[in-house]
């Protein structure tokens, strides 16, 4: 089964036009989307797409670019949804260490705050990464949760390797089909397959066929899986088979 494990489709960029995304998704193969949230104020709008549609799944979390804003009671907000809202993760949380004037010790507090209700809750993650692996990875080896999705990976192979030891699967999109990309195309042709898992990030991270400045969208996960199953030199079905089987596993996801 075709996966996307990672797409904002409550993002303002698509406006409500929801339904005619999940329809084209599932017209072009699309048989489960991940949708995660990235601060409180955007929880029971996850929740109430996710309701709406069955082929979308919730996951919650505080992302490290909303905790300047965020309190300490959006923590119990999340337990809240955690304990009664259907998540299949907590999400999207993490570090980013690429934007300016961030508050390195804010984003620490609420993302280890975060682990500690995954494992609380027995549930998988889905982590931003953003030049902040060995960071993240100190913490994963602290506070140990029971795996997930190191979303939209741009590590190192040693990296991608300490993520995987620790149960998690490696997402890859739009950015692996660009022909600059030669550290992502090292790593989608070296992993094991079993490591592998797809995500589009709509409306973000567009592939490279995609014109500009038009949002990325679910229903382009089949073109991006056939130029990652070409770096891997195998056929698109046998790397939609595996990353679905992947994607299955770590999330724990209900057979469709």
């Amino acid at each position: 089964m075709l996966i996307d494990t990672h797409c904002h489709l409550d993002a303002a960029e698509f406006g409500d036009n929801q339904a005619e995304l999940i329809s084209s998704a599932r017209i072009a193969g699309v048989g489960r989307i991940i949708v995660p949230s990235v601060e409180r104020a955007n929880f029971e709008t996850v929740y109430t797409l996710c309701a709406r549609f069955p082929d979308c799944l919730p996951a919650y979390g505080i992302h490290p670019m909303y905790v300047d804003h965020a309190r300490i009671d959006d923590l119990a907000v999340l337990r809240e949804y955690l304990a009664k809202k259907n998540p299949v993760a907590i999400g999207e949380i993490g570090l980013d260490f690429f934007v300016e004037n961030r508050d390195e010790e804010r984003q620490e507090y609420y993302f280890a705050e975060q682990l500690k209700l995954a494992r609380e809750f027995d549930l998988p993650v889905l982590l931003h990464v953003r030049r902040s692996q060995d960071r993240v990875l100190k913490h994963l080896r602290r506070i140990r949760v029971r795996g997930g999705i190191a979303h939209a990976f741009n590590g190192s192979m040693h990296q991608a390797r300490e993520f995987i030891k620790l149960g998690f699967k490696l997402g890859f999109g739009g950015a692996a089909t660009y022909s600059r990309a030669t550290r992502l195309h090292s790593l989608i042709r070296e992993l094991p397959l079993s490591s592998i898992v797809l995500e589009t990030d709509a409306p973000d991270m567009p592939p490279s066929f995609l014109a500009r400045p038009n949002p990325n969208r679910p229903e382009y996960l089949p073109r991006i899986a056939e130029i990652l199953a070409g770096l891997r030199m195998i056929s698109p079905e046998k790397l939609v088979l595996a990353t679905g089987e992947n994607a299955m596993s770590v999330l724990r996801l209900p057979a469709a």
